[in-house]
């Protein structure tokens, strides 16, 4: 099959924003490639390797490539492509650089599994290492919790930074048979963890519904079928539906073992764009039962002061704040 490929050169702090403008577009596969120049800046405190290749790319840009299986047409998808780039830069205030866009046509041997060699084993927390499906690879300690991940072209791998700092504070902070929820899963990585660290159940969310088959695929491959459940919805939909959502009447005990846990929960894990976590705030307060634990991230840097704002108003305390590169991810209680 031939296939079109759009690229566009940018910045790295904005890759995961035009990943979902790509993906909202219909491609059928979306490629990142950051700088792989050696002054790059990673956090290998748990012994992590980069396995991503020197490159020309300069240090703190990006290639974002989508792939489209004969569209008709193409201009309307650079059109497309220029709108979703001219919003993350007047509306959203971000840098995104160059913003050069190119078209070219490629066979789909070229792109659709060329990635894999680039992806590895990578140990992301004491306890949690993210394994792709092809790939051998032995415990290095008996504590040790392989996460084997396949993440299809559309979703992560879970080897980036906001990924791997919702890992490390999950293990931080599930309690063994503690119930929560994951906010647009993905590949369902977060949601496999928790079940892994000693979730009874978890209700891993997202509206897409091609990443709702690749989490469900990869809960039954980690085995943890029976303690996570896989659903297309939004959080204000889990509320609507067990009966907790703002003016209702609290019915939600009964209704909420339709979906598989019982509201409040005592954890909400969220690795999402800045933007759409300010989207959710109230809901993720409302969800969770007092004194619970919101984990956010997907936040750069430069929006960490307004999300904290938001947690705050919405009635959360923030307990702490990690940080990796540019990234953060924010840790907060609900008074």
């Amino acid at each position: 099959m031939r296939w079109h490929e759009i690229t566009i050169h940018t910045r790295e702090e904005i890759t995961e924003l035009i990943a979902s403008g790509f993906h909202e577009m219909g491609a059928g596969g979306v490629t990142i490639e950051e700088s792989g120049t050696l002054a790059k800046q990673r956090d290998t405190s748990f012994g992590q390797l980069y396995d991503t290749p020197l490159n020309d790319i300069p240090e703190g840009e990006a290639i974002v490539q989508a792939y489209f299986a004969d569209p008709e047409d193409v201009e309307a998808l650079v059109r497309q492509l220029e709108e979703h780039v001219r919003f993350v830069r007047d509306e959203l205030d971000y840098d995104v650089g160059k913003a050069t866009i190119s078209v070219r046509e490629v066979d789909e041997e070229d792109w659709a599994h060329s990635w894999k060699q680039y992806y590895k084993p990578m140990r992301v927390s004491d306890r949690l290492t993210i394994k792709p499906t092809w790939e051998s690879y032995e415990p290095e300690s008996a504590d040790e919790m392989i996460i084997e991940l396949d993440p299809g072209m559309a979703f992560g791998t879970g080897t980036h930074p906001t990924t791997s700092l919702c890992l490390r504070t999950l293990e931080r902070e599930v309690e063994p048979g503690m119930e929560l929820i994951d906010v647009g899963t993905g590949s369902g990585v977060l949601a496999i963890a928790a079940a892994k660290l000693g979730a009874a159940r978890v209700l891993a969310l997202d509206l897409d519904p091609v990443a709702v088959i690749s989490a469900t695929e990869n809960v039954q491959l980690n085995g943890v079928g029976d303690r996570v459940a896989v659903m297309e919805s939004d959080l204000l939909g889990v509320l609507r539906g067990a009966g907790l959502a703002r003016g209702e009447d609290g019915e939600g005990a009964e209704k909420a073992a339709d979906i598989g846990i019982r509201l409040p929960v005592k954890l909400v894990v969220a690795n999402i764009l800045a933007e759409v976590i300010l989207l959710f705030v109230q809901d993720v307060y409302d969800v969770l039962e007092s004194g619970g634990v919101y984990i956010t991230s997907g936040i750069y840097k430069n929006k960490e002061e307004a999300v904290a704002q938001g947690l705050r108003q919405a009635g959360f305390d923030i307990e702490r704040i990690e940080r990796d590169q540019d990234w953060v991810a924010i840790v907060a209680k609900k008074r």
